[in-house]
């Protein structure tokens, strides 16, 4: 099992690249990065955590702008969008970002995506909650056929284009791997893809066979998100044969985050060791 890093990079904690840099020194396999293109001053869709929303979902950066500047200075770090809302996103841009993050990071980047939860946040997108896991399923296919088609064309319900090109392609072939984030739903719809699952990471190590059972048998990949740094925790996902577990960084300046980076390290060698 790998040990990765989840967080919000944002204008008031480490920098992508110095966040970057630190986890390869340290020996982590990747970085997850979680996307929020605002948030609206008017909201009802209570926050998934309970309380108030936190201070880094107002500030976070964009995950590919910041991803883009951490593969320039690492060489084997996985990148990840954990998750791309691409339920609010321009299919046909979202492609090109993509392959271009794929190209400039040399075949690193691993495409996480999901529905999300801030319907109000959709609606400033014009996406309709109530059809937004149709819209997914859709994206998906349209993105399957731009990376893949020298001559890419879609016709559905949401997406709906004509004959066209559209380059860079991805270096990973057929594409970047992708993942479904969020509970049960996006598991079934995951193995419906034929693609990756990323669950919210549990806390009760004896309830963890039980979140992965939706998922067992499917031979597709799972990447745990959020962890805490529990070692019975970590200890039954490396058992059900989980890829990799993230662990949740704070959003932290620079000189707190190394320090917690520097203890979380202590768990990457532990399972490097285990490998």
């Amino acid at each position: 099992m790998q040990i990765g890093i989840n967080t919000f990079v944002t204008d008031e904690g480490i920098s992508g690249p110095k966040l970057g840099q630190a986890l390869e020194e340290r020996g982590f396999e990747s970085l997850f990065l979680a996307e929020h293109s605002h948030i609206p001053a008017s909201r009802e869709s209570p926050y998934p955590g309970g309380g108030d929303l936190p201070r880094m979902y107002y500030r976070v950066l964009d995950p590919f702008v910041t991803l883009g500047a951490v593969a320039a200075v690492t060489e084997k770090l996985i990148l990840g969008s954990g998750v791309t809302l691409l339920i609010q996103r321009d299919v046909i841009h979202t492609a090109k970002e993509v392959a271009t993050l794929d190209r400039i990071s040399n075949g690193r980047f691993m495409f996480g995506v999901g529905v999300g939860w801030n319907r109000e946040e959709m609606a400033d997108h014009g996406t309709d909650p109530r059809t937004r896991g149709e819209l997914l399923d859709e994206q998906l296919a349209a993105l399957r056929e731009i990376w893949t088609k020298d001559l890419a064309e879609y016709h559905g319900r949401f997406i709906d284009f004509d004959p066209m090109y559209a380059w860079p392609k991805p270096v990973q072939q057929p594409h970047p791997p992708i993942f479904i984030g969020g509970g049960e739903a996006a598991a079934k719809r995951a193995v419906r893809h034929g693609v990756g699952w990323i669950p919210i990471a549990l806390t009760d190590p004896a309830a963890i066979p039980a979140q992965l059972a939706q998922f067992n048998g499917s031979g597709l990949p799972v990447s745990v998100l959020g962890a805490s740094p529990d070692p019975a925790v970590l200890d039954a996902y490396a058992e059900a044969g989980v890829q990799r577990v993230t662990l949740s960084l704070p959003t932290s300046p620079e000189s707190e985050s190394l320090y917690k980076l520097d203890e979380f390290a202590k768990l990457v060698d532990r399972y490097s060791t285990l490998r």
